[in-house]
């Protein structure tokens, strides 16, 4: 059985079992636990902490775990009707604006009802993340000399070293700044480059965490369409002269929601019209490791080819690992880097020296490039699995594209189809999806829905969810 699973139905037993024993009065010994419940030691502690947490039972080192006293009543619940006012003042004039608008990214941060079925996820299922190496990284990573003090703000070197071999080119260790995640890491290179109501030019569609950062900055997101090759350069360079942008913000590797790759005779091209603009192309590559074991040889970073720090480029371990494991980098060229490691600081400070250490030591171990080697197999059988499900029980939402990475497809609906009943029944049925209205700045060309292959447990869920799937769309007028 899976540990968190053991964890959450031993904390069931014993929160059921507490009414036998008195306020203050000591529960059985962990050993004992262990034996009598046949669990792991661990299991027993993560179970403890967790009634300790709800306040039924207290831990005491070297003492055990005793029940808690009754807890004095709450205080009634105070007015905050004043607030209505307050926050509603009128803010039309703000340039930054003071409420965001997060449902977009919610979408694939919330966890579903139970008996759900995941397809709206945005990160590996557990089976997928490399959960002991992790654990055996942080341990080690606790134990070096010097591992809980504070780090340079830029990261650590050996950190900043890797990161810079891994984006590869012209790029030095110099030029990278380690940072808490992706979205992090956009946030501030979106503040570093483009000051609140400008406009930033962005694919369409796109990463909707990514339009997120860019309202809540106070920004004016102006799409270019995708195609299957990537971003098209003439309609870049014509929104570039129309709307005056500095900034444009792509994917070119597996873009999230399309799959597409910005094609080789495109890559210069679009360098090369970001530089005629004075902009700067932000680079998010966030997918490089999530390969499929059938894609080939991969392009390399927009940035490994950029000698003028016209790229800023944004990494993550995050979307290989676990979405706890927030460890990216910055990576840029010139002036640009001090106002960014300036942003960061500010923001931040720091991060965490221990996940930093834990990060050299994951991927330095052995277990990492087996870990993404399997990986790369899974997602491919994961994907041709969804791929075939939908043509054989779907064949009217068209699949434009079977990319060779990342973690989703991108379907378009029959014209007349509306995603948000869709999604409504979808739900009913038992499966979470993801509908493509977020992911454009604009008005949509058509309904579409983002559908996750990397956030179930298997190739049999996947075919119980476009079974699921298939049921709503039969209860969808289109």
């Amino acid at each position: 059985m899976h540990e968190r699973s053991s964890v959450g139905e031993l904390a069931d037993r014993l929160r059921s079992e507490l009414d036998r024993y008195s306020p203050g009065e000591k529960l059985p010994s962990s050993r004992a636990l262990v034996e009598r419940f046949r669990v792991s030691p661990v299991t027993v502690s993560r179970a403890l902490a967790q009634l300790a947490a709800e306040g039924l039972v207290v831990t005491r080192p070297g003492a055990g775990a005793f029940r808690a006293r009754p807890q004095v009543p709450a205080a009634p619940a105070g007015d905050t009707s004043w607030q209505e006012v307050a926050l509603s003042a009128d803010g039309a004039a703000d340039l930054v604006p003071r409420s965001v608008d997060a449902s977009g990214v919610l979408v694939s941060l919330a966890a579903p009802p139970p008996g759900v079925i995941e397809f709206s996820g945005g990160y590996l299922h557990p089976c997928l993340q490399p959960e002991r190496a992790m654990a055996a990284a942080l341990s080690r990573a606790g134990r070096r000399p010097g591992a809980w003090g504070r780090p340079p703000v830029e990261g650590l070197p050996e950190l900043r070293e890797w990161f810079a071999r891994s984006v590869g080119g012209p790029v030095t260790a110099a030029g990278v700044l380690v940072t808490s995640g992706g979205q992090s890491a956009l946030t501030t290179a979106l503040r570093a480059l483009a000051p609140p109501g400008a406009p930033v030019l962005v694919e369409s569609p796109t990463y909707p965490g990514m339009l997120a950062i860019a309202r809540a900055a106070g920004l004016r997101p102006v799409p270019v369409p995708v195609d299957a090759d990537g971003v098209r350069p003439a309609l870049l360079a014509d929104a570039f002269r129309a709307s005056g942008a500095r900034v444009f913000v792509c994917q070119p590797l597996f873009q999230n929601p399309t799959g597409a790759v910005l094609a080789p005779d495109r890559r210069g091209e679009v360098l090369g019209i970001a530089r005629a603009a004075g902009a700067f192309v932000i680079e998010d590559d966030f997918v490089r490791r999530l390969v499929h074991e059938d894609a080939g040889p991969l392009p390399r970073p927009l940035a490994a080819e950029d000698p003028d720090g016209v790229v800023v480029h944004v990494c993550s371990l995050t979307k290989a690992t676990s979405p706890s494991f927030r460890v990216s980098a910055l990576v840029a060229h010139g002036p640009v880097l001090e106002r960014l490691r300036a942003i960061q600081v500010v923001d931040t400070f720091f991060v965490p020296r221990p996940l930093q250490e834990a990060a050299l030591e994951l991927v330095g171990s052995p277990a990492w490039p087996r870990h993404l080697r399997a990986l790369s197999a899974e997602l491919r059988v994961r994907r041709d699995a969804m791929a075939a499900a939908l043509r054989l029980h779907l064949p009217e939402l068209a699949l434009p594209h079977v990319p060779s990475g990342g973690y989703h497809l991108w379907l378009r609906l029959p014209d007349g189809t509306a995603e948000s009943a869709l999604t409504a029944a979808a739900l009913r049925a038992g499966v979470a999806l993801t509908p493509g209205r977020p992911y454009f700045s604009a008005e949509p060309t058509a309904g579409h829905l983002r559908l996750s292959f990397a956030a179930v447990a298997g190739a049999g869920e996947i075919a119980e969810g476009v079974r699921r799937l298939r049921s709503a769309c039969d209860e969808v007028p289109g």
